[in-house]
């Protein structure tokens, strides 16, 4: 039991050590938009820092996944073949994640919903340095967001192969991506919970994770298009 404890409490501060190591390198996106206007040669720094410090990340998540794989995978998770059948199936998960936004931005314009607290602070991070917070929302993010959230924390902490660590992994899983998009409990927490979930579930069926960074990058590309 001391043995199970101290494994999970390890994999609790490495998931968590994990996740600053991403949240430092978004905020050094940030620090550059707070300076772009104001004083560009300190923007273009953090810039810099910011795309070595990706190239860094990129290859420790790479190899941390691939080593927990080669070390614990009873889910067999790994490449897959891209097939057509594939990707007729990850198109139709687009569309159901697109249903699932155009429905939200409905209940939202009708004032059944409220207006989700960070967009205000998005569209404006985006007004002030749109290529480099663009190209990150698309590109780096999606990549980095489901090594973490369904990579590292499906292997972590729910990799037996049954019906309730499943259940359990989803829905943990999306709660934890929904509240770190909004950094607070409310009814938008739900909404990103939801695509979180639904990110869960397509890592479940294809078993192969670039799938998933395949549909978070459509995704995300569509909200800016």
């Amino acid at each position: 039991m001391l043995k199970y404890i101290r494994r999970q409490a390890l994999r609790i501060i490495s998931f968590i050590l994990l996740l600053i190591v991403y949240l430092i390198n978004s905020a050094q996106l940030q620090l550059a938009t707070q300076y772009a206007k104001t004083s560009p040669g300190t923007a273009e720094k953090y810039l810099g820092v910011m795309l070595i410090t990706i190239a860094g990340i990129l290859v420790l998540f790479t190899w941390l996944y691939q080593r927990q794989l080669n070390r614990n995978n009873p889910r067999q998770f790994g490449k897959r073949p891209i097939t057509f059948n594939r990707l007729i199936q990850l198109c139709l998960l687009f569309v159901v994640m697109l249903l699932v936004q155009i429905i939200w931005s409905q209940l939202i314009m009708h004032h059944l919903l409220p207006m989700p607290t960070n967009q205000t602070a998005v569209e404006s991070s985006i007004q002030q340095l749109p290529f480099w917070n663009n190209l990150y929302g698309v590109l780096v993010a999606p990549v980095f967001e489901e090594f973490l959230f369904r990579g590292f924390f499906f292997n972590f902490f729910f990799s037996k192969n049954n019906r309730w660590s499943t259940f359990f992994g989803v829905l943990v899983s999306g709660l934890i991506f929904g509240y770190l998009h909004t950094m607070a409990f409310s009814v938008t927490t739900l909404f990103y919970a939801s695509l979180g979930w639904l990110l869960a579930l397509t890592y479940l069926h294809f078993k192969d994770i670039r799938y998933n960074i395949a549909l978070h990058f459509l995704n995300n590309l569509w909200s800016i298009l």
